[in-house]
């Protein structure tokens, strides 16, 4: 499970977020995770898989908790989740930036 802050502010990003340099052939494990009760199922979707609403489903893990660990080089990324078949920003996510659907997309440093 990640971290958790006991700061409740959203930072929004003003200025393009810049990548981490990548380190050739360096991976590493991040775990996404989200409380979405009453959620039938639950995919996450981002940079990292092309936006694909289907590719990365989320483990029910009960009580309308879902979580998924991907592997992904350093980097910088934009993600959201898809529950039911809706566009779901990350609630506990910190920094967002604005998508061009009028919403925003979460953003995920990986160092």
């Amino acid at each position: 499970m990640r971290p958790k802050t006991s700061v409740r502010q959203k930072a929004v990003a003003t200025e393009p977020v810049s990548a981490v340099p990548e380190a050739a052939g360096v991976t590493r494990r991040v775990l996404f995770d989200v409380h979405l009760g009453g959620a039938r199922e639950v995919y996450l979707a981002g940079t990292f898989n092309d936006w694909h609403p289907t590719t990365l489903p989320m483990v029910d893990m009960g009580l309308g908790r879902w979580e998924k660990e991907i592997l992904v080089p350093p980097g910088v990324y934009e993600y959201l989740f898809v529950a039911d078949g809706r566009w779901i920003p990350d609630p506990e996510c910190p920094v967002t930036v604005p998508n061009p659907h009028g919403g925003v997309n979460c953003v995920r440093r990986v160092s």
